[in-house]
């Protein structure tokens, strides 16, 4: 297992910017930065070079410190090719099954369309990491934009959740604690979701993250890995439905939920 050191940069008012750190080889990433500031005084303070920058989708939350951090560093700036004109300051366009070296793993893209069209994923295989940009939450997902539909987001999801429960999930938001209060809604009675639920109070009441997440808990307690499950489909009255059509209402659900 590789020696990566990932921390955050809270940057806006719920985003996270993820800095990955090989402390052999000096390499360091950004991952979504929507300020570039924050994320500059947090590289000095820890002593740390940027050398890659990682963009998940074109939204300016996860793209606006681009340029600025290009500048300062002379960064590589990494993000999907089929949304070049999108992604201020690309320099190395990335698709579907491309790989590339940071200091001693290799990082895999995978393309999870249905946030955006042009959504991608960062998968590193040798940290067990991913990181996901809005495509999938702790115990939440993204909305649907862009010309996308729910149909294609589930089709994401169900890849994410193919990879090893032991993956960490980084994702680009503090939603988790809303999030849940929704997927109560869903499943009541859900002890992992419970027992998450608790861990998530008790540490926003302490000030602290809550993600990364593990993807073992997130298969158990978020109801949009879990709409394939016919007791979901059932207590929505959607009995015999395809878990498509599960995942889609859902998510018009939370897209409605207020609480």
């Amino acid at each position: 297992m590789s020696r990566l050191i990932i921390d955050h940069v809270l940057v806006l008012s719920d985003n996270y910017v993820w800095l990955i750190h090989d402390p052999r080889t000096g390499a360091t990433a950004a991952v979504d930065p929507a300020e570039a500031e924050p994320v500059r005084q947090a590289l000095v303070a820890k002593g740390w070079r940027l050398t890659h920058i990682l963009n998940t989708h074109h939204h300016y939350d996860h793209t606006d410190g681009n340029e600025a951090l290009k500048a300062a560093f002379g960064a590589k700036v990494i993000g999907f090719a089929g949304d070049a004109d999108r992604l201020p300051g690309l320099t190395d366009p990335v698709r579907e099954g491309d790989g590339f070296s940071f200091g001693d793993v290799t990082v895999n893209v995978l393309e999870v369309p249905g946030h955006t069209r042009g959504h991608i994923a960062y998968w590193i295989e040798g940290a067990a990491a991913l990181f996901c940009g809005d495509t999938l939450f702790s115990l939440g997902c993204g909305r649907v934009l862009d010309d996308s539909t729910p149909e294609v987001l589930w089709h994401s999801l169900e890849r994410l959740r193919r990879l090893p429960d032991l993956t960490m999930v980084y994702c680009a938001h503090e939603y988790t604690e809303a999030n849940g209060r929704f997927a109560l809604t869903i499943e009541p009675d859900n002890t992992a979701l419970l027992d998450r639920m608790e861990d998530v109070v008790s540490l926003r009441a302490g000030g602290h993250p809550t993600v990364p997440s593990l993807l073992g808990v997130e298969k158990a307690a978020n109801p949009f890995l879990r709409a394939d499950l016919p007791a979901i489909a059932a207590s929505l009255g959607l009995k015999g439905a395809t878990p498509a059509a599960v995942f889609t209402e859902i998510r018009a659900r939370k897209n409605a939920f207020r609480g």
